[in-house]
């Protein structure tokens, strides 16, 4: 292997890519080739394979899928190229950024596959026929065993994120699917990091790869105050309305993925008294303009936005950016927040996350180098004191007015006529003045939505409970809560692999996570025994998702995943003599509360 060093690239045009690739990158406003890009998209379209070493948010994406697209055979109707993604969430990340670059060619179809999802759709969708397919080691796996995916024309294999999948425990299941490829097939190898494993499989299936090197310069300014909001409970609508009214801000650009949402975002906030416009890219260049002016002269107070409509957006009051949509590229992270904090000024950045958002977090603080701090929705208090004081300002300068003698006549004459006193009445005329949109707050808190009971196993989130006392928790057999979420009650689980199949708890994190969308952190104690392990997971999940998870494969066996049933006599089944394997999982896992041992009857 060789390491290869590219000159620096201006455009795209450069790079040899097809009319109606370069049209759409010009669309979305792609200027100039990253690193990456530049490096590996003419690899990849003389055929070479490649192996990139590369932080995610560099470009990598574009830099495989830009050069499968060139290559496409529309006309070809069995899979061309396969990407193997570790996780759900990328899956879908890749292939809407394929869907996006393949605007321009009629006729094609890239297809998601990933555990958790309605089998019979994506049997449907292979029926149909595809030229990329995008998926995860397990749910891809499962559809070789069953034949329902044919690879026989399959011309570049893409691995990324290997190390995040070696990680997960995927290793055997990436092998098993390299073997199941053809041998003239392309393969492009993408990793943060190079383990012992991951350079393994590079030297047994990469046939003399071009070696590529990137490292993330993606750095925010230190002028720039960066927070997160952990997304729970409260709506992010009514969350984001909180921390408008109590944030002093000049201008604010506030992010969504969608265009329909900025309309859709604009629309609410103004109906909550907000000065708010939507710019996206269905907008002409006359009415785009005229939003940014209004921005730009204090006329609008924010505007919501997409990633491809604020490139290029520079208006000094903006003293804000609220990210009401985590981004999927960690570079657009930085484009996004990079709107504030200029010329030496101030600004602040807000970032909205959901639970199961944040190993896309953690991602975007690896390539920034930065640490986002989280915080907390404004206390009742605080929006009191801070309404209040909007209050008090707007009576205060209406006190000269040219009709006040005429006013103080009529409350002069509503003192007498109801024997009281000046201040009873203002108080009384400030309660009228504010009742539609009152300054106290409800005193209760918002309860969290909670998920239909008809909600697809794909969309599962685990079921958030009041914490209650210990008397008061249902008897659920083994169940208990989870120390880091003492509110999620668990549930004992048992699968059918254990130490004779060499499973490791990381093994297992991996394959439900990924196979059920459930954050690791919901995964609590794992203890291996000889011919199964036992799992705790949320109480109370769908039929449907258990019925997904009973198919999940680990060291390519289905788990058969079934719910512990207590013994009559009280005791618990003995684990074996064997210790549970210290391997590597997920942070949140390792501090999964353990199951409290009872004492014996006498």
């Amino acid at each position: 292997m060789s390491d290869s060093k590219q000159d620096s690239v201006e455009s795209f045009a450069e790079l040899d890519l097809p009319n109606s690739l370069l049209k759409v990158l010009n669309e979305v406003g792609y200027e100039r080739p990253t690193p990456i890009q530049a490096a590996t998209i003419p690899a990849l379209k003389n055929g070479e394979d490649v192996l990139g070493m590369a932080q995610t948010g560099t470009g990598k994406t574009a830099a495989f899928a830009l050069p499968i697209l060139a290559n496409i055979d529309i006309k070809q109707r069995k899979p061309q190229a396969l990407v193997l993604c570790p996780t759900r969430e990328l899956a879908l990340q890749v292939s809407e950024a394929f869907q996006a670059y393949a605007a321009g060619i009629p006729n094609f179809h890239v297809l998601p596959i990933y555990g958790g999802h309605d089998m019979r759709t994506q049997l449907r969708g292979l029926q149909r026929g595809v030229h990329v397919i995008i998926g995860t080691p397990g749910r891809l796996l499962d559809h070789l065993e069953r034949r329902s995916l044919d690879l026989s024309a399959l011309k570049t294999l893409v691995l990324d994120e290997a190390d995040e999948m070696l990680r997960m425990g995927f290793n055997e299941d990436v092998e098993a699917i390299l073997q199941k490829t053809p041998g003239d097939r392309q393969i492009a190898l993408f990793s943060a990091t190079m383990p012992p494993p991951i350079r393994r499989v590079a030297d047994t299936y990469l046939k003399k790869p071009k070696v590529i090197r990137i490292e993330s310069a993606a750095m925010t300014s230190d002028n720039i105050e960066q927070h997160y909001w952990l997304v729970a409970g409260t709506n992010k609508l009514d969350a984001l309305t909180r921390i408008l009214e109590v944030e002093d801000f000049d201008g604010m650009i506030i992010f969504v993925r969608t265009k329909t949402a900025t309309v859709d975002l604009a629309e609410k906030l103004n109906a909550r008294g907000f000065s708010a416009a939507a710019l996206n890219g269905d907008m002409n260049q006359t009415l785009r303009q005229r939003t940014v002016d209004q921005l730009k002269n204090a006329q609008l107070d924010m505007i919501i936005a997409t990633d491809v409509a604020a490139r290029g957006l520079d208006v000094e009051r903006i003293s804000h950016v609220l990210n009401f949509d985590i981004p999927y590229d960690d570079e657009a992270y930085v484009h996004r927040i990079g709107r504030t904090g200029r010329a030496g000024r101030k600004g602040k950045a807000i970032l909205f996350v959901a639970p199961r958002e944040r190993r896309m977090l953690r991602s975007i603080e690896k390539t920034t180098r930065q640490k986002i701090t989280q915080m907390e929705l404004p206390t009742r208090i605080e929006l009191i004191d801070k309404r209040a004081s909007a209050f008090k300002a707007s009576i205060a300068s209406s006190l000269d007015n040219e009709h006040k003698t005429f006013f103080q006549r009529i409350v002069a004459e509503v003192c007498h006529e109801n024997e009281t006193s000046a201040e009873e009445v203002a108080a009384a005329l400030a309660y009228l003045l504010q009742k539609d949109r009152p300054i106290l707050p409800p005193k209760n808190k918002p309860k969290p939505e909670k998920p239909e009971k008809t909600e697809k196993p794909n969309n599962y989130e685990s079921p958030r409970k009041e914490r209650k006392a210990s008397k008061d928790i249902p008897n659920l057999g083994d169940a208990m809560p989870l120390r880091d979420y003492p509110e999620i009650v668990m549930e004992r689980f048992k699968i059918m692999v254990g130490h004779n199949d060499q499973v490791t708890p990381g093994e297992i994190v991996g394959a439900i996570a990924n196979e059920a969308d459930i954050d690791g952190c919901y995964i609590g104690h794992i203890k291996i025994y000889e011919n199964h392990s036992t799992v705790d997971l949320p109480a109370g999940m769908p039929d449907e998702l258990l019925a997904v998870l009973k198919k999940t494969r680990v060291r390519q066996r289905a788990i058969k995943l079934e719910r512990m049933v207590k013994q009559q006599d009280g005791k618990a089944e003995k684990p074996s003599r064997s210790k549970p394997r210290a391997e590597s999982r997920s942070k949140p896992a390792k501090t999964a509360r353990k199951t409290s041992t009872k004492k014996k009857p006498k």
